[in-house]
């Protein structure tokens, strides 16, 4: 009751505030991002790339939009922001609306090459000579022997009935839904708060421990912890959350003990599919790279090529190297997570989120990482490439 008299006190004195925020909310949730760029026909085209002998160049579908791109970057930019009496909030949703318009042109030029390309330039950027380096580095290692935990047994059910006891430990619902026009194996949508499951593949129980780890113990914790932060801008997401988000989930993955120098090598190849783009290289010529170059199996360089090129040029895997440097960096320094964990926030941001801790705008999480604890990891080059990370 004390609480509930507080919000509405604060909900009183920053009136404006909360009125755009919640106008903002309504339009955001149109614009999720992921789930318009992946292909509605990955699998026919993999199988006519296949069949050429790596040199027909997909033609991908895309879902169609529904929502009117222009009418919406007007209600965007028609937020009277000069009404949010504080300047270091003001700005913070200043450059949220900005993010978010940006996020609409990536979604209205889905499919156009190189006005898709120059978009997502905007959202996500590209990878810096330093990730580069970081990547090529991670792949002079030679590979592990293959364990019986990496052997691919279980289905899309099984999966499904993995992740619904691994969520136990937690206290919020899970949502399941199979998918078959996906990227990735499994991935949260944040605004149904879902996790889709890629149907018609084999998981090994690794992956389903990496994947649990990474989806639920991250990405659907700063889910529900952005929910009820009295702001909803914590759930749909700040300016560029996505190197930190996806840092945070790549780290939950090494502190259970789920990282693989398999999967750290996924993350560097990634990088260097994302740099051959603005190299312009063709579809066909990053998965020669990745397939032919540095010998990695046709299956999984098509996936890390598709991810790259889906869209008209997709950067945004890049971040995911980027973003476990800088949060193994944080770590490193016995620096708290909890702040990180408040919602889709950024670590660029994290004055601004302290500020509205004491503005009464932010309150503590309800759901931690519980991976984060206690140091799993076993593996002793996988903590020497993470220190010497450039």
């Amino acid at each position: 009751m004390i609480e509930e008299a507080e919000r509405t006190e604060i909900e009183q004195e920053y009136a404006s505030l909360f009125e755009i925020d919640d106008r903002l909310d309504g339009l955001v949730k149109k614009i999720e991002l992921l789930g318009h760029v992946n292909p509605l026909n990955i699998e026919k085209e993999k199988q006519r790339f296949f069949t050429s002998k790596y040199t027909c160049e997909p033609k991908f579908r895309y879902p169609k939009l529904k929502f009117d791109p222009y009418k919406l970057h007007r209600l965007f930019f028609s937020q009277r922001l000069e009404q949010i009496s504080d300047p270091q909030v003001r700005k913070l949703y200043r450059d949220t609306i900005y993010f978010y318009s940006n996020m609409v042109e990536c979604i209205e030029t889905i499919g156009e090459g190189e006005s898709f390309y120059y978009n997502s330039l905007q959202v996500y950027g590209t990878p810096t000579e330093r990730d580069v380096q970081n990547a090529k580095f991670i792949l002079h290692f030679d590979d592990e022997p293959i364990s019986d935990e990496m052997e691919k047994r279980f289905d899309c059910y099984e999966a499904k009935a993995y992740f619904q006891d691994f969520v136990k430990r937690y206290e919020f619902p899970l949502n399941i839904k199979f998918s078959t026009h996906i990227a990735a194996e499994a991935m949260v949508s944040n605004i149904s708060r879902t996790l889709l499951i890629k149907k018609n593949v084999k998981f090994s129980k690794n992956e389903l421990h990496t994947l649990a780890n990474h989806e639920i113990g991250v990405h659907l914790v700063t889910t529900f912890n952005g929910l009820v932060q009295p702001l909803k801008i914590f759930s749909n997401g700040f300016p560029k959350n996505e190197e930190t988000q996806e840092g945070l989930a790549v780290f939950s993955e090494y502190m259970s003990g789920a990282l693989t120098l398999k999967r750290l090598k996924e993350l560097a190849y990634r990088v260097l599919a994302s740099d051959s783009l603005i190299k312009g290289y063709s579809f066909a010529d990053t998965f020669d790279m990745i397939h032919n170059q540095y010998k990695l199996n046709r299956h999984a360089a098509f996936t890390i090529t598709l991810r790259a090129h889906r869209g008209g040029g997709f950067t945004k895997d890049h971040l995911y190297l980027s973003g476990l440097r800088k949060i193994y960096k944080r770590y490193s320094k016995q620096k708290s997570m909890d702040v990180l964990l408040t919602g889709k926030v950024t670590l660029e941001r994290e004055k601004d989120i302290e500020h509205l801790f004491d503005l009464g705008l932010a309150k503590k999480i309800s759901h931690t990482n519980l991976a984060y604890g206690q140091n799993l990891n076993k593996n002793k080059t996988l903590d020497f490439i993470l220190n010497n990370l450039k």
